[in-house]
């Protein structure tokens, strides 16, 4: 639901950086914050949310990918965190 993401980019983002984001970015960003919460570790997310490319690639760094991923909108793990 757009209104439960924008409500979540807000807890982790000032307004201006969720701004701004572009609509993609937004609805793929709440939903990755989502599983953030729901995870334990940063590996577990990263596990849960490249779970089919993982299975395509040589080197399977799902935590390092998941750290980038969210480096790009200037998050850290502890940012995503409830």
């Amino acid at each position: 639901d757009r209104l439960e993401g924008d409500a979540l980019l807000a807890e982790v983002m000032t307004s201006d950086q969720a701004a701004a984001l572009d609509r993609f970015d937004r609805v793929q960003l709440a939903d990755v914050i989502r599983v953030c919460r729901q995870s334990k570790t940063l590996s577990d997310a990263g596990r849960t949310l490249f779970a089919q490319s993982r299975q395509r690639r040589a080197s399977t760094n799902d935590s390092d990918r998941l750290r980038k991923y969210l480096a790009k909108f200037g998050l850290a793990w502890a940012d995503v965190q409830a």
